[in-house]
């Protein structure tokens, strides 16, 4: 009996560390339905922004800091998004999203380091974003499985909360606040 009951616990973190968003598991985009202000990407990721922000290694420890300058476009429900990183090693990355809004909230994008289609949902105040991200060669190349939660606040600051995974280990986290430029 109690072999079976070790194997069941088992199994079930092994369920919890293979699904996506652990850690963000604890809300979805319905959880923001009711909250304002709404976020649409369309509307406030259109224009110039800048970003900063810091990434947390596996232990918690700040392991880079970046700032970043965004620049957002749309065309009714396709849009571009350029974001340029400058990291506090001096290394700088670019990647720029192609965007297509679907129905309900939902939305798909792909940028060159993005492996396959990220998966979008924007809800009342929250997005939520899923994809898989393959590292520059410099940082491994690894594939990671990134969940990417942002918030709108009242100001028009965007809160970003991002977790990194591979084989359903945490391995980074992402904080950064985005704002328009001049604000």
């Amino acid at each position: 009996m109690l072999k079976l009951l070790m194997l069941a616990l088992i199994a079930l973190l092994i369920l919890s560390l293979t699904r996506p968003g652990l850690g963000f598991k604890a809300q979805k985009p319905a959880d923001y339905a009711s909250e304002e202000p709404v976020f649409d990407i369309r509307t406030h990721l259109k224009g110039a922004f800048v970003a900063e922000g810091m990434i947390y290694g596996p232990r918690g420890k700040v392991v880079s800091r970046f700032l970043a300058d965004l620049a957002g476009s749309w065309d009714t429900n396709s849009g571009r998004l350029s974001e340029t990183f400058t990291y506090s090693t001096g290394t700088v990355q670019k990647r720029n999203w192609s965007i297509v809004m679907g129905q309900d909230g939902a939305f798909v994008a792909r940028a060159e380091d993005i492996v396959g289609e990220a998966t979008g949902q924007q809800m009342g105040s929250a997005v939520r974003l899923h994809y898989r991200i393959r590292l520059p060669a410099a940082s491994g190349g690894h594939v990671l499985d990134v969940t990417d939660w942002m918030y709108l606040l009242d100001n028009g600051t965007i809160v970003n909360r991002s977790q990194m995974r591979k084989f359903g280990i945490k391995v980074g986290e992402l904080f950064a606040t985005i704002r328009p430029v001049g604000t």
